[in-house]
């Protein structure tokens, strides 16, 4: 039995831009200049010969044979999960069905491993319309295995030539478009006739720039959190009691941070990227809180709500440079390290190898916290930092902190505490409805990409902050979002991650109320995702997007 709100939203249909309004054979591709890298244009360049420079696309009225032949496409989905997932495939699946209802949509299982596999279904209609508008990527699944080497480049030509399949459509993030980019340039040097798409997707909200303004995803997720921490701050004030600390996902930038601040204006909320720009030690984030919570606790206020960005540790200058080394060695003294069994013999090589600045930092560490920054990494080699308990070292040092100020008559008040992460609860929710338009856009328009051969491109649909009819559908070079990283411990093309602009308007906003809000009690709240009522209820993008495209 499903419930109502799971029926109503099967039924809700997506809200397109006017172009694609005037039918499937009446749109053709409008190709701007050349385009470069955001940064190490040589070295990308060099990487890319046969997909970089390519020009930025626009779509017009005009007049296509995109359904004259039957084709066949793959799709995957790749990374962590983001709401609106299955609209991306949902929207690319009736273009296709559109054009031509002899096409096909293969979903290949559990992201990319589904391709080089070769675990697959054919998309119907039946099956397809169980996911309209739902959360979560269990249509087919996800996974994070890279796309890198010949060998799995070479499976999935020979799964491509055997389903004989005219493009791949990749729904993820950063990382995952980065395999579309490579895996687009290998099949262009090696003359095989498919057409790599990328979707962007990720809740953190860091893959962004001119033409791709937010991720699919990160509209819903941050509505999620903030409709949970809107009743937090109900309850903080309510009991009087605790001070909540919650950390929030978003592991390279603090976009999702900033924005449930702008939705719900907690006493406290610490945006990464400025720790970074300001160079602020540990020591100092400890008593910039603490000083928020002995003014509260002057105006007999005992309580509050702080926001942590899960990625924060990595910003703070001497942390950030021990983690670097941290994962440095990790990566060139793997088997050794992995041949350790206790937290002591790790802890004990680790010391050795760092340092001594690096080791300075790593023994301020509770021991608890020095485990989870050597635990296993990432498949990129990166430290986890979601496993990281950032927000109890924060409480356990605040509290150390707010001791001393009581012992040197410097604080009165009462310091209880509370914990939270909020992470999974938002992944997978039912997308509001600007990201089931927004993605069932993405995917519709992928088809329009692909049929026009633009391999190695990101789907592009702009002018977010406008009604639906009004927004501009386009392509954009992965390439053109690229950079050279550090990963593993060798350079690598990948593309460059948006963090907050902290010169841009959203953070201004921010930074001109928080004093108030830090001191004061004024917090709202944004109550659950509503998907019927007036527009500017269901409809509305995030605060982000307003102010950063405001007129």
């Amino acid at each position: 039995m499903i419930s109502p709100l799971q029926k109503y939203r099967y039924e809700y249909q997506p809200k397109l831009p006017e172009i694609y309004r005037a039918g499937i054979n009446q749109i053709v591709p409008v190709t701007g200049a050349p385009t470069t890298s955001v940064a190490d244009q040589d070295e990308v360049k060099k990487l890319f010969p046969s997909t970089y420079g390519m020009p930025e696309v626009a779509f017009a009225k005009g007049t296509n044979d995109y359904g004259k032949n039957r084709i066949n496409v793959g799709v995957i989905l790749s990374g962590g999960q983001a709401p609106g997932g299955h609209n991306v495939i949902c929207g690319l699946f009736d273009a296709l069905k559109k054009a031509n209802p002899d096409n096909e949509l293969i979903g290949f299982k559990g992201g990319p491993s589904g391709l080089t596999d070769d675990d697959f279904i054919v998309f119907t209609s039946e099956f397809i319309n169980q996911y309209r508008n739902t959360g979560g990527f269990d249509i087919i699944g996800s996974g994070r295995t890279k796309l890198e080497t010949v060998e799995q480049f070479e499976k999935v030509k020979n799964v491509c030539k055997k389903h004989d399949m005219n493009g791949i459509v990749i729904i993820g993030g950063d990382d995952s478009n980065t395999n579309a980019a490579v895996l687009a340039e290998y099949f262009a040097a090696h003359k095989v006739p498919v057409t790599v798409i990328g979707c962007p997707k990720t809740i953190d909200g860091d893959l962004k720039n001119k033409d791709i303004e937010v991720s699919f995803g990160f509209d819903t997720a941050t509505k999620v959190y903030s409709e949970l921490i809107g009743n937090i701050e109900r309850d903080a004030n309510s009991a009087k009691k605790y001070w909540h600390f919650i950390k929030l996902m978003g592991r390279s930038a603090s976009h999702i941070a900033l924005e449930c601040a702008l939705q719900t204006q907690p006493n406290i909320c610490i945006v990464s990227e400025e720790v970074e720009s300001k160079k602020m030690s540990l020591s100092q984030i400890i008593d910039q809180i603490a000083e928020v919570v002995a003014a509260r606790a002057e105006d007999g206020n005992n309580f509050g709500v702080a926001l942590i960005p899960e990625g924060l540790i990595e910003f703070i200058p001497e942390v950030k440079v021990l983690i670097s080394e941290l994962n440095d060695i990790v990566a060139r003294k793997a088997d050794e390290f992995s041949g350790l069994e206790s937290f002591e013999d790790k802890k004990e090589f680790i010391e050795k190898l760092l340092s001594p600045a690096s080791l300075k930092a790593f023994k301020v560490f509770p021991d608890g916290i020095k485990a989870q920054l050597l635990m296993d990494r990432d498949p990129h080699g990166n430290v986890q930092v979601s496993r990281i308990e950032t927000e109890k070292l924060l409480i356990e040092l605040v509290g150390d902190k707010l001791k001393q100020m009581k012992a040197n008559g410097r604080y009165h008040g009462k310091f209880s505490s509370q914990n939270h992460f909020f992470g999974y609860e938002g992944r997978c929710s039912f997308p509001s409805n600007f990201d089931a338009d927004y993605c069932y856009s993405l995917g519709y328009n992928a088809f329009f990409l692909m049929c026009g051969g633009f391999t190695g491109y990101l789907s592009s649909v702009r002018n977010l902050c406008r009604p639906a009819i009004e927004w501009k559908a386009g392509g954009v070079p992965i390439t053109m979002m690229m950079n050279m990283e550090v990963r593993n411990g060798e350079n690598k093309p990948v593309i460059r991650k948006a963090l907050v602009d902290l010169e841009g308007k959203p953070f201004a906003y921010f930074a001109s109320h928080r004093d108030e809000w830090a001191r004061k009690t004024c917090f709202t709240f944004p109550g659950a995702i509503q998907y019927a009522g007036p527009a500017e209820v269901c409809d509305r993008p995030t605060i982000t997007l307003s102010l950063e495209h405001e007129k």
